[in-house]
């Protein structure tokens, strides 16, 4: 592990019973870094968060966060981290500042450093003159922010957020990851598990899992630029929904999803677009002339995660 390593799997893996939630998985993240870490339900991102927090010991392979292991060092991984769970952590029935002063304790923050660190996490989450509103009456977005701000009480190096803006209004995710990337401008280190697609586009790079394994890792911009199964086209078309039940079994379609009042059709090299085109036109759907597209971060996710397993793709 060099110098400027945070968090480094090699071979992580974690079983249960004859299920491996977690298959061999290798991640290297520098410090400072942001990592989105992207994946369906169950493909084993929380898993993986929860080894990586030393709170679950792995079957297999090792893992070494902040400069300790995470199978013979839990405790002192536990110490150097900070994280947030994907459901809303804190006490409902305390105030901001009450809050505050119980993870400032449990986290043993310095008794001199004590009130310091409390007015900053305030300031951070944007919360000044709400410090004695009782947590419950928060809205979603500035709950998210309290929440993180108590999990840096202590200032770890290493943050872990599992999909930490579910459920939050577009705005206060934005102002969310305002936040994130001023803790990774001070050199702090987050892997960030999200179901959004958007967010994605925020991180330095995001690593893809699917059914335990990694399937791809590299930036957004890395990611969006691989060469697909096909190519992808999109329609205007008069009757999406229907369009969309003519191309489901249509030779060289590989895939095809409505944007709105338009589809988009992955097409496989041996198709072609004005094919398509015809196809719908006998089903007396009009459409203008198809225009080829550059792939999103969704439609490579889905095209990644569709393909048989195969060794992990580093770009």
């Amino acid at each position: 592990m060099t110098d400027d390593t945070a968090v480094l799997a090699e071979g992580l893996t974690r079983s249960f019973g004859g299920f491996t939630a977690v298959d061999r998985l290798d991640l290297r993240i520098a410090k400072g870094e942001v990592v989105g870490f992207i994946g369906p339900n169950g493909a084993g991102k929380s898993t993986t968060l929860r080894m990586l927090c030393g709170l679950l010991t792995p079957t297999s392979g090792r893992a070494v966060v902040a400069g300790f292991d995470v199978g013979r060092q839990p405790e002192a991984v536990r110490e150097h981290i900070g994280y947030m769970s994907q459901r809303f952590s804190l006490y409902g029935d305390l105030t901001v500042r009450e809050n505050l002063h119980f993870f400032g304790g449990l986290y043993r923050v310095p008794r001199s450093e004590f009130a310091a660190r409390i007015q900053a996490a305030v300031a951070m989450a944007g919360l000044e003159g709400r410090e004695e509103a009782l947590v419950r009456t928060l809205a979603g977005g500035w709950k998210q922010r309290l929440a993180l701000g108590c999990a840096i009480l202590h200032r770890p190096p290493v943050l872990f957020l599992d999909e930490p803006t579910s459920g939050v209004e577009p705005e206060a995710r934005r102002h969310f990851w305002d936040l994130i990337h001023n803790l990774a401008g001070g050199g702090v280190t987050i892997l960030v598990s999200t179901h959004y697609m958007d967010e994605a586009e925020y991180c330095n790079r995001i690593a893809l899992i699917d059914a335990g394994r990694m399937v791809a890792i590299g930036s957004p911009g890395e990611l969006r630029a691989r060469e697909l199964a096909g190519k992808l086209y999109e329609f205007d078309c008069t009757a999406p929904g229907a369009a969309l039940i003519a191309l489901q079994q249509a030779p060289g379609v590989i895939d095809a999803v409505i944007f709105g009042d338009r589809l988009h059709v992955m097409i496989a090299p041996r198709g072609s677009a004005a094919e398509v085109s015809a196809l719908l036109e006998r089903q007396g759907l009009r459409t203008g002339l198809p225009r080829l597209i550059a792939p999103s971060l969704e439609d490579v996710f889905v095209q990644l995660v569709s393909r048989p397993r195969a060794a992990p793709i580093a770009t």
